[in-house]
């Protein structure tokens, strides 16, 4: 099963949609708030690659794209035959740092343990050009969302941890599960494999040390705020060392 069959081709129409409106989101703010001149994108934790296919080719805009999974890699490759000049790579080593006018990362905080998480963050911060933008998405999994989401969950996979009553009841007050069951994406990579027990509160906290917030929203329904919006996304501006 590839990572498109898990998202943006998974059969329930729900689902799709909510995939595709993420990327349609981020794509909105590349166009929105790039200026004239050429444009460097990196992509942090492309998976297969996606994104960067909806942006497209344009020759004022560079496309990078990182991603530390192997077969994750191979799908992004293959994706982005078609299009001209994308740099995939599965090491941070290979890119410049500050080389980056935007980085997006969507997706890819709620699966990080706690030291992958604030390695993520510096390494977003160390690849940002000073007067970079990045852009964060991660899902929404406490209150009135969580308990949609796992009540859809529950007639998929019920008795799992992120289909688990107990769960979805504490998520659902605000109190998401601190303890979160850890895989192997692949040797040496470790990740959470299910949504739920991540608090986007404490990832803002975290990014804060970094970035300062130039906006954040919820989605798809942004006029609703955190009340029934499944995803939230951060528009961040990089904190620069003190000299």
């Amino acid at each position: 099963m590839s990572y498109a069959d898990l998202t943006v081709d998974d059969p329930n129409p729900l689902k799709r949609w909510i995939h595709g409106r993420r990327f349609s989101d981020a794509v909105r703010v590349l166009r929105e708030t790039r200026g004239a001149g050429l444009t460097r994108v990196l992509d942090f934790g492309t998976g297969d690659g996606e994104f960067l296919l909806r942006i497209g080719y344009d020759p004022r805009i560079q496309l990078a794209g990182y991603e530390p999974t192997a077969a994750l890699l191979e799908e992004a490759k293959r994706k982005l035959a078609r299009l001209p000049d994308v740099v995939l790579v599965d090491k941070l080593e290979h890119l410049k740092p500050e080389a980056f006018d935007y980085v997006f990362c969507m997706e890819v905080f709620e699966h990080l343990p706690e030291k992958e998480t604030a390695d993520a963050i510096e390494a977003i911060w160390w690849h940002l050009a000073p007067q970079g933008l990045a852009v964060v998405g991660v899902p929404h999994e406490l209150f009135i969302p969580a308990l949609l989401k796992g009540v859809f969950r529950m007639f998929r996979r019920y008795g799992a941890f992120d289909a688990g009553f107990r769960n979805i009841v504490a998520a659902t007050s605000g109190r998401a599960p601190s303890e979160r069951p850890v895989s192997e994406l692949a040797p040496g990579v470790n990740y959470h494999p299910h949504h739920l027990g991540f608090d986007f509160r404490l990832l803002e906290r975290r990014m804060l040390k970094r970035f300062n917030v130039v906006r954040r929203w919820f989605s798809p329904f942004p006029p609703l705020g955190a009340f029934l919006n499944v995803e939230v996304y951060y528009l961040l501006r990089k904190i620069p060392d003190k000299p």
